[in-house]
């Protein structure tokens, strides 16, 4: 093996290391705390599980209809009505309100490794299809 190869396996194995290293560090951030227990919370909560259920069945409803071209504004304003529904649950404005926040300290933490990089670290780690 040569010394560049060498070199560059200790490169790889220190950056993955410090991946590592990075991933540990944000499960302890109390922003990443707070949106595993709204997370836990929306998953206990009989009352959320139906009201995401319902969401998801009018969703796919109005999907299909959209799809074959059926679809209304009143189609859409049920499925807005209870995404708004769902929303307004206690249980869940506090998991949005969790992942907005934890959301804003990954992209602080995206925008600190990409300032060190030619490309943007959280974008091209998306892999190729972004929206």
């Amino acid at each position: 093996m040569s010394v560049e190869t060498d070199r560059e396996s200790t490169t790889t194995e220190s950056v993955e290391a410090l991946g590592r290293e990075l991933g540990a560090a944000i499960t302890e951030l109390d922003e990443y705390q707070r949106f595993e227990d709204a997370k836990a919370a929306v998953e206990a909560s009989e009352d959320a599980q139906a009201k995401i259920d319902e969401f998801e069945q009018i969703r796919q409803e109005f999907m299909l209809a959209r799809q074959t071209g059926e679809a209304t504004q009143a189609d859409l304003q049920k499925v807005q009505d209870a995404q708004a529904e769902l929303h307004e649950m206690p249980v869940m404005a506090e998991y949005l309100e969790a992942q907005n926040a934890l959301d804003a300290r990954l992209e602080a933490v995206n925008e600190a490794i990409s300032d060190q990089l030619i490309v943007d670290f959280g974008e091209e780690a998306g892999g190729c299809c972004q929206d």
